[in-house]
């Protein structure tokens, strides 16, 4: 059975920055494509970063990009997210997913606050 944790979330202050990570499990994790999403209340859940089996291939969201960097270690079975210059609008859950399972982690709650 396929299991996502994340951790790494917490209380920053705007500009600050935090680096979450997701422990996966249960899979060939070399194999898959690996994303992070984001939902804040009342908004849709967000794409913010992906990257490909091997890190060969990697996207952004646009409202991310040139802040946040998304890799993995294969070896450990991990995929991080570091994110960097942080805004109050960056205000959400993050939660891991593995696109090609559709499995979605529990998330972790970052807040961005003065």
């Amino acid at each position: 059975q396929v299991h996502l944790v994340e951790f790494g979330g917490g209380l920053v202050q705007p500009g600050g920055s935090l680096k979450l990570s997701c422990a996966a499990s249960g899979l060939e994790f070399h194999y898959y494509r690996m994303s992070w999403y984001r939902q804040a209340p009342g908004k849709e859940r967000e794409m913010v970063a992906d990257i490909s089996s091997f890190g060969l291939d990697i996207d952004y969201g646009a409202s991310v990009k040139g802040r946040f960097t998304i890799s993995r270690d294969d070896d450990k079975n991990m995929v991080y997210l570091q994110m960097d210059t942080l805004k109050l609008e960056d205000t959400a859950v993050y939660v891991c997913h593995v696109p090609a399972l559709n499995i979605w982690g529990q998330g972790t709650q970052v807040t961005v606050s003065s």
